[in-house]
């Protein structure tokens, strides 16, 4: 099974770990174009240089490995005061695996809708939450 890895590029330094935890549990496992630098440069910031996604396709790129995937899993611990934080980039990502009837597992609970507008759509969904194991994602396969 292939999975892709969608979240704040703030959570890379995590999201690699989890690749790691993934493989061993031996699924092939798809990162987001810039994960290993941003997790080298953690302040730089990478994915909100406008010149620099807008040069690399950040976004396209993305979609077409969830396209290209079995499922997707979401990397949401807390960021700005927000449990289980999923931004409007990871909302998008969710929508397209979606779209595409790709599994969507979520690491940790979903944020509440009085801290995300957009929890509704994405609860509309129906991920899998795997309360921080992904080890759950087998149960669901």
């Amino acid at each position: 099974m292939k999975i892709t890895i969608c979240g704040s590029m703030q959570f890379a330094e995590q999201m690699l770990k989890i690749k790691n935890e993934l493989q061993k549990l031996e699924f092939e496992v798809i990162t987001p174009l810039t994960t290993d630098e941003c997790a080298k440069r953690p302040n730089d910031n990478l994915n909100e240089d406008y010149e620099f996604c807008i040069a690399n396709n950040v976004t396209k790129d993305h979609f077409d490995k969830i396209e290209n995937s079995d499922a997707i899993l979401v990397v949401n611990y807390p960021k700005n005061n927000i449990s289980g934080y999923i931004g409007g980039a990871t909302l998008q990502e969710m929508s397209i695996a979606y779209h595409f009837n790709k599994k969507i597992f979520v690491l940790h609970d979903l944020p509440s809708e009085n801290e995300i507008r957009y929890a509704f759509e994405i609860k509309i969904m129906r991920p899998i939450i795997l309360n921080g194991n992904i080890k759950n994602i087998k149960n669901h396969l």
